[in-house]
């Protein structure tokens, strides 16, 4: 690859990670009911509801005007974030998609000279490369959280969404 489209694969690559990250946490989340979406094992855990709130109020404050204004909005209340508010799934489901829609829509418009461009979050200057790579580390976190909770829930009834182990008989070893 020639550095000249090191920026174009860049933002390909990225776009990918994005799409295969959503699908992978929508195909656990299609394996629960809405109680369980509620269900956390303790008063300080955070449930797949409150963690889909999270996930979306980010988007919604980073993803909005990325290259103009500051990644953390001032309309955003991120501790109401982690408030369970008992909605439904399809509310849920809805704000979920609203948050991927900007994301995708800012990542997607981006120019591959705008990766050196310097935007702010909470004040503090990064470049967009910089914003894009914190973005997929939160995301990569709080995802890995959703389908570990669900995971938890369903236990033997849940569908692998990776490579399934291979058998392996204990009397073996």
């Amino acid at each position: 690859m020639k550095l000249a489209n090191f920026e174009k694969e860049y933002l390909s690559i990225v776009i990918g990670q994005f799409r295969h990250f959503k699908e992978r946490a929508e195909l656990g989340i299609a394996q629960l009911s809405e109680e369980e979406l509620h269900w956390k094992p303790n008063e300080e855990s955070n449930n797949i509801a409150i963690l889909i709130q999270h996930i979306s109020g980010n988007m919604h404050s980073r993803w909005v005007d990325l290259l103009t204004s500051d990644g953390e909005k001032s309309y955003r209340d991120r501790d109401r974030e982690f408030v369970d508010k008992l909605e439904s799934k399809f509310h849920i489901m809805e704000q979920w998609e609203s948050g991927w829609k900007l994301l995708f829509e800012s990542i997607e418009n981006l120019e591959e000279n705008d990766l050196s461009k310097t935007v702010t979050l909470r004040g503090q200057p990064l470049s967009v490369l910089q914003a894009i790579q914190i973005e997929i580390a939160h995301l990569s976190y709080h995802l890995g959280q959703i389908l570990y909770i669900g995971k938890q829930i369903k236990n033997t009834q849940w569908k692998i969404l990776s490579i399934p182990k291979k058998s392996v008989n204990a009397s073996a070893h």
